[in-house]
């Protein structure tokens, strides 16, 4: 396949891209990211792919796919080797279940966290770290959430973790205090060729958020 079948629609800061970049790497695929400047102006691209004029999309053969979980289970489906998701129909559903706990909590508790002032900090930051131990509970000691084996719900979560750091800076915590079985999986998956090769650094991640909170009014 060349790398023009497969077109992804991207930003580099965003959590959500980072998770189809990962599972195109763990399953070999050949793709050509399009940078989308998401402040300046989208492409006409975007905009006639995604109703909602958000990345990441997936362009295949021409054909889009929006949201990124939803892209990341395209893509195991697409690609048979090295899947993703479970054998069995109740492995799947309950990845599936904890890729959407990720979704509704993760981002938003950890904003709460980097875009508050003052108390609202510390209730943030208790209720993000209430979530991430429900995680860490489902983890519970398995070196991934699907087992012994890197998979689905590992990648919608690790992705979300590239802005932990902010989280933690702006919060005034370490996570790996709170949860250390939680924390030894981010140091295990940040090691993974496919993860290593798309996360940006923690600096530039914590440079990003600080102009984002800038922009927002969010700075004393």
């Amino acid at each position: 396949m060349s790398k023009a079948e497969v077109i992804l629609l991207d930003c580099w800061i965003s959590p959500f891209c980072m998770r189809v970049k990962i599972a195109l790497e763990e399953k070999g695929v050949a793709y050509e990211s399009q940078a989308e400047d998401l402040f300046g102006g989208k492409s006409e691209l975007l905009l006639t792919s995604n109703p909602h004029g958000k990345v990441p999309v997936l362009l295949h053969n021409g054909k889009p796919v929006s949201e990124s979980a939803i892209i990341v289970a395209y893509i195991d489906e697409s690609w048979s080797s090295s899947p993703l998701l479970p054998p069995c129909a109740y492995g799947r559903a309950q990845a599936r279940f904890w890729a959407d706990y990720i979704d509704k909590k993760v981002f938003d508790a950890g904003k709460a966290i980097f875009m508050s002032k003052g108390e609202a900090v510390e209730v943030g930051k208790k209720d993000f770290i209430e979530i991430i131990k429900t995680l860490e509970k489902a983890l519970g000691d398995k070196d991934f959430f699907n087992g012994d084996t890197f998979g689905f719900v590992d990648i919608i979560g690790i992705a979300m973790t590239s802005w932990f750091p902010a989280y933690e800076k702006f919060g005034s915590f370490k996570l790996e205090d709170h949860c250390p079985k939680f924390s030894a999986w981010i140091k295990r998956s940040w090691q993974r060729e496919s993860v290593a090769k798309v996360i940006p650094e923690a600096e530039k991640v914590i440079e990003f958020v600080t102009m984002f909170r800038k922009m927002m009014g969010a700075e004393d």
